[in-house]
């Protein structure tokens, strides 16, 4: 994980703005599901897909490298 030096103030309703140029890195936009989660003591937050990564089909989906993909798409990555 590297820091930006990025900091924001968390607002009376415990919201915090996420920086545009992190939410395009991300691809994330108005609507994205982000997922949250802690791990070893901080919070996480991380682009949520619901089925697979690449073709966002929901059938025989497994995790790999943290992104779910289905057995098609996986396949066709072992071709390449």
């Amino acid at each position: 994980m590297r820091a930006t030096g990025i900091v924001r103030n968390i607002d009376e309703l415990g919201r915090i703005v996420i920086p545009k140029e992190l939410r395009n890195k991300m691809d994330m936009h108005e609507g994205s599901a982000v997922e949250i989660f802690t791990e070893d003591g901080k919070i996480c937050l991380r682009r949520f897909y619901k089925g697979c990564h690449f073709c966002g089909g929901s059938n025989s989906v497994s995790e790999f490298k943290d992104k779910l993909v289905c057995r098609a798409c996986l396949d066709e990555l072992k071709s390449i």
